[in-house]
């Protein structure tokens, strides 16, 4: 199944429309996503993926504009660094796929900085994975897998994990990728990497 088609799948935005959690491919990897506004639907994941309470996940985003949604207001100063990493030029043939963390102090949006005052958002580089996204809305997609165990390849492994404890399962074929780079951006501008 090519990954347009999977992305244009009406069950799937439906789905994702109505606050169900999915396990789909994303930009990286097998992803276990659902709608990142809402509260219920974040610590639904937390409990299925059995992941650490203190540890927030990457939010994917349709476009910078999102970022709004979450509190997050860039600075002149961080423009520079965003479009370097964020800009998709076509003459480019691979992206390296980039989440950058913003600081986030809002408290009504602790359950899903979890504390660390912190969000890490990604814009994926496939334009059909930003329209997904600018109809579904942001959403939490941290891997498909149980906290401390490798990252499900395929639907099958992510099966095992999960079993009937997600919604829907969308089969990208098998993906063997990384889990993306990380970045943190901070308000002056200065950037730092936390993961390769």
């Amino acid at each position: 199944m090519g990954m347009n088609k999977v992305l244009n799948n009406e069950n799937l935005i439906e789905m994702l429309k109505k606050d169900s959690v999915v396990v789909m491919p994303t930009d990286t990897i097998y992803g276990i996503v659902g709608n990142a506004l809402n509260v219920s639907v974040v610590n639904r994941i937390y409990n299925i993926r059995k992941r650490s309470p203190e540890k927030p996940c990457i939010i994917l985003i349709g476009d910078i504009s999102e970022l709004k949604k979450f509190s997050i207001i860039i600075k002149d100063e961080q423009k520079t660094a965003i479009k370097k990493y964020w800009s998709f030029d076509s003459t480019q043939n691979k992206f390296v796929p980039v989440s950058i963390i913003f600081e986030c102090p809002d408290e009504t949006l602790s359950y899903l900085h979890r504390g660390t005052k912190t969000l890490a958002f990604r814009l994926p580089a496939e334009q059909a994975f930003r329209d997904l996204l600018l109809k579904t809305g942001p959403l939490i997609a941290p891997s498909a897998n149980l906290e401390g165990l490798p990252p499900a390849q395929n639907i099958y492994e992510a099966k095992k994990y999960f079993g009937n404890a997600v919604d829907l399962y969308i089969d990208g074929g098998t993906i063997g990728n990384k889990a993306s780079k990380i970045i943190k951006l901070r308000k002056d501008g200065s950037v730092s990497i936390l993961r390769k």
